[in-house]
């Protein structure tokens, strides 16, 4: 890989492209003896598994000694062993029970081919059998499992919210009476919104199993992440001490040759400067090609399907231009929309090594198996550290060295990491986040667990939080039944019919707009009621499956919008205005860098009205003009993190400055500077927080910043953020200083989400009012 990496340096259309190396030594697998099953035994070497890996065994062991545990090692290193021993033994034994919950379909089918594959190799008698229970099986193939009784249940949270706890007590019975065994795959995927609600689904899925008198060990798998124990303590409901925390991966690899690609900038006519750089994608295909061309199996990891199917045709092309038919016809595009058997097709090729280049999604990230590739590029930092090492993950066949190529962006975190390596290479990772204490979302799951099973007192110990103001208020409204028996103080549910299926998991709120293709009635898509208002207005621009759509009307009062297909030469963008009020002042302190700085944190709603949208050339992204709009004004209650400026540090700025914008556009360049560094620290997207700089605020009486959760009762994003608020400033502030571009671009201050239209943004006196807080 040397060689390679050497020729690559010496094309003369790479030159000074590579801003970083990093190599990671390979190692020699280490082994822990480990007393099986003399069944099971046979089984795993029948699947080629004879022994097991000093972090398989460190799982194993902690859940045979009734543990819960955390499994946290990178992509590939065999975690499903450590959970697949101790499942299958208990089966053995006593016919126990074990529940395996992944977020995607596509892991379970994974799983139940590996899972059933070992079961039959402990024949028929063992009486241990799998069966996966999904949104995917029509009613006769459920009611078929529930008769066959499976030892090990695969699901999605999504089922054992809607299709199994609502019927534990009725159709579940066997399975929760013997269940010994809770796996949680990916529990680094239960964050946000969605992780909330999962939370509460997990919480009540231990209040069920309390009441059947099972007592699950809990087994978490998880990427690496900077807080994985405290994460799933969160997500399971579980206590943190109660935790054992398997890390280390034990398992052979060869070294890996990390480069961070940065693709070169170019001038806006008048030279360098501009802060704009080449295509990654061009970039990225380019690299490709020539790594296929080299002999590399390779796969490129790219965020959408229409990036994957496109790049993929013209890699396919330039290799046929090169005279490399062969290996053009054994280049693929990998995302989720293809069928089973299409994407199995791909899986086995490169497996076999019969393909040998590949455009993926995330599709591939995890839960395939692949076998081991020459290289990998990132076409694009995939928005955090751990989907970026876990997607480099798949590089590396046995102890064969690999290549892991990250071509940047030119977005502020893309650009950000090209400046700061170390921030990749070397800080702890992100953080996963969620908060099942969100009181928009615990009413819903409380009438959820009184109709799976009636409500006591304790069950605060499960919920926490808000759930006895909860009770009551659910009491008062007639939702909830309290009745005084025998056993003590009982609620009941007392609504008609099913209030799971009043419920997502995917949202907060249940308003939903339509959107449909005005030629046939066709649904196109749904959107929240406030996405729908940003993003689907009248004259909005929609793209979806790689088709763009105009809105041609928003009717909100049947929350249907119209789209008609176009190809317009621009893209539309909503300018907004926004006020925010201080409910609640939660927690404060002063920043341990500047004595006159209080940043605190509280309940706040903000209050938003859009106004208008502004079209924007696609080719140069000038405007090219703006329409008012009349729309409804939208209210979130949520969480914020705030501070004010000193009056010293804003006179330093302002005489600094010139002209009237510019301490507006100090606060609001450090605003949007803020925000786009929020997903370095935690696993989360920069449009799940926003952002207010306002030079007076009625709360304050003086400039104030604020940062909040763009969820209704906030998913704890901004309160983490708190903690660290010092870090997140630094950070921004070495971004700001590190920009090459002289006045503001997208690498540093711009956002395409901006409501005010990027303006006013001052970057160099953002800078300085950073560092006068911090330094």
């Amino acid at each position: 890989m040397d060689d390679t990496i050497r020729w690559l340096q010496g094309r003369p259309y790479y030159e000074g492209q590579i801003t970083e190396r990093r190599t990671t030594t390979g190692r020699e697998a280490t082994f822990a003896d480990v007393d099986l099953d003399s069944r099971l035994a046979s089984a795993f070497e029948s699947e080629g598994i004879d022994r097991l890996y000093d972090h398989q065994a460190a799982a194993v062991s902690a859940v045979r000694d009734g543990d819960n545990v955390v499994l946290a090692t990178p992509t590939a290193s065999g975690k499903s062993v450590g959970y697949t021993v101790p499942a299958f033994e208990r089966a053995l034994d006593d016919r126990a029970t074990t529940l395996y919950i992944a977020p995607q379909v596509a892991l379970i089918n994974d799983q139940e081919e590996t899972l059933s594959d070992l079961a039959h190799g402990l024949g028929f008698a063992s009486g241990v059998s799998v069966a996966q229970y999904t949104g995917r099986q029509d009613r006769k193939e459920k009611e078929a499992i529930r008769d066959r009784q499976p030892t090990v249940l695969l699901t999605t949270p999504d089922m054992l919210h809607y299709g199994i706890m609502p019927h534990g007590h009725r159709l579940w019975d066997w399975f929760f009476e013997r269940l010994e065994t809770v796996v949680i795959d990916e529990v680094h995927e239960y964050r946000g919104v969605f992780g909330s609600h999962v939370s509460l689904v997990f919480r009540r899925l231990a209040r069920l199993c309390e009441r059947f008198d099972a007592d699950p060990d809990w087994v978490c798998c998880s990427a690496t992440t900077g807080n994985p124990v405290d994460h799933a303590a969160t997500v399971t409901g579980q206590p943190t001490e109660s935790f054992d925390l398997v890390t280390e991966d034990t398992s052979a690899t060869g070294p890996t040759h990390w480069l961070c690609w940065n693709p070169p900038e170019y001038g806006d006519g008048e030279g360098f400067g501009s802060g704009r750089r080449r295509s990654n994608h061009v970039e990225t295909k380019r690299l490709f090609v020539d790594l296929v061309t080299k002999g590399h199996q390779t796969v490129v990891f790219t965020q959408s399907r229409q990036v994957a199917e496109r790049y993929a045709t013209d890699s396919a092309s330039d290799l046929r231009d090169r005279g490399e038919h062969d290996i053009a016809r054994s280049v693929e595009a990998y995302q989720a929309a293809l069928t089973d058997e299409r994407r199995g097709e791909i899986e086995d090729g490169l497996d076999s090594g019969e393909i040998r280049g590949v455009w993926s999604t995330n599709a591939l990230e995890l839960g395939v198996d692949i076998g081991g590739l020459d290289a990998v590029l990132l076409d694009g930092y995939p928005g955090t550290r751990m989907a970026a090492f876990q997607q480099g993950g798949r590089a590396g066949r046995g102890t064969d060295p690999s290549l892991v190529a990250m071509v940047a962006g030119e977005d502020q975190l893309d650009q950000y990491l090209m400046a700061h390596p170390r921030d990749f290479f070397d800080e702890e990772p992100e953080e996963a986040i969620s908060n099942p204490e969100n009181e928009h979302l615990m009413p819903d799951h409380v009438l959820a667990g009184a109709r799976e099973t009636w409500l006591q007192p304790d069950d605060d110990d499960h919920f926490g939080g808000p759930f006895p103001d909860i009770v009551a208020d659910l009491t008062e409204s007639g939702d909830l039944d309290r009745r005084n028996t025998d056993a003590g103080l009982r609620w009941l549910y007392s609504g008609e019919g099913s209030p799971q299926h009043e419920m997502s998991l995917r949202t907060v709120g249940d308003r939903e707009v339509q959107l449909r293709d005005r030629r046939d009635g066709d649904r196109i898509a749904k959107l929240s009621f406030a996405d729908a208002l940003r993003d689907a207005h009248p004259g909005a621009v929609y793209h979806h499956q790689g088709q763009d759509y105009e809105v041609v009307d928003l009717d909100l009062r049947s929350d249907v919008a119209d789209l008609a297909p176009v190809r317009p030469d621009y893209y539309t963008q909503v300018l907004h205005d926004k006020t925010i009020t201080v409910e609640n002042d939660r927690r404060e302190q002063v920043l341990p860098t500047h004595d006159d700085v209080t940043v605190r944190f509280a309940d706040v709603s903000m209050r938003k009205q859009i106004t208008g949208f502004e079209r924007y050339d696609r080719q140069s992204g000038e405007p090219i003009g703006q329409e008012p709009l009349e729309l409804p004004e939208t209210t979130l209650e949520t969480e914020a993190l705030y501070f004010t400026v000193p009056e010293a540090v804003e006179t330093d700025v302002r005489v600094a400055g010139d002209g009237p914008d510019a301490f507006p556009g100090a606060i609001h360049a450090a605003e949007h500077g803020m925000i786009s560094l929020f997903p370095l620290s935690f696993l989360c997207d920069r449009r799940d927080v926003g952002g207010l700089s306002t030079p007076l605020h009625p709360h304050t009486d003086c400039a104030t910043i604020f940062v909040y959760d763009g969820y209704p009762g906030g998913v704890g994003l901004t309160e983490r953020a708190y903690e660290t608020v010092v870090d997140l400033m630094e950070r921004t502030l070495g971004m700001l200083r590190d920009c090459p571009c002289e006045s503001g671009c997208p690498a540093c201050v711009q956002s395409p989400h901006c409501g005010n239209a990027n303006d006013p943004l001052e970057k160099d006196l953002a800078a300085d009012l950073l560092g006068a807080l911090v330094e």
